[in-house]
């Protein structure tokens, strides 16, 4: 049976990230995400909300990182967060860059607690075949996503750029090949459980 992209393309993956100097205390992170993850528990058109770090000298890192990733249900969902709830990130850090990227496939997974995020940006070719392309990456997010330790996987695709981006959420330490590590300080998964499997 060839796989078929779901009717999901409305769904927002977003990203952005905070570089941190290098003697800054990352226990104010890790307390900032404890503290404020709490607050996403409930949100409404939000399936999950990750508050990562990047610590240099672990997982790859060459330097101090912290970032939010986020798949909402829909544009507007996005929107209305920058509309109001953004203010904390930008009193905070400043305005960052919000990478978005819409979703070609997103699914949840049989692991449970996430403790590592991990995200891959791969080039469309030129003169690739963008529909084999993107059936494709939904395609290989499924097979990623049946993985045992996995919590959840999405892809998606930046129009501008034509670029895929692969998001995986996971219990456990997975290979180079998965992209950039993140570790997951929380998780907050309010809709979480309404992606299929």
């Amino acid at each position: 049976m060839s796989p078929t992209l779901l009717p999901i393309a409305i769904m927002i993956i977003a990203h952005y990230e905070h570089r941190l100097p290098a003697d800054y205390d990352l226990e104010r992170i890790r307390s900032r995400a404890a503290q404020r993850g709490q607050l996403w528990d409930d949100t409404r058109d939000l399936y999950f909300k990750a508050f990562l770090l990047r610590e240099s000298g672990r997982h790859g890192a060459t330097g101090h990182s912290y970032s939010s990733l986020y798949l909402w249900r829909h544009a507007q969902a996005l929107t209305q967060f920058v509309g109001s709830r953004f203010r904390s990130v930008t009193d905070s850090f400043g305005r960052p860059e919000i990478q978005t990227r819409l979703a070609l496939d997103a699914r949840r997974g049989n692991g449970t607690v996430a403790r590592f995020a991990y995200r891959q940006d791969i080039d469309i070719a030129r003169d690739a075949d963008l529909a084999a392309v993107l059936a494709e990456e939904a395609a290989r997010n499924q097979s990623q996503v049946a993985r045992p330790a996995i919590v959840a996987g999405a892809v998606g695709v930046d129009v501008q750029q034509w670029r895929v981006s692969r998001i995986l959420l996971s219990e456990s330490e997975l290979d180079q090949d998965a992209g950039t590590a993140y570790q997951v300080l929380y998780l907050a998964r309010p809709e979480l459980e309404q992606l299929p499997r």
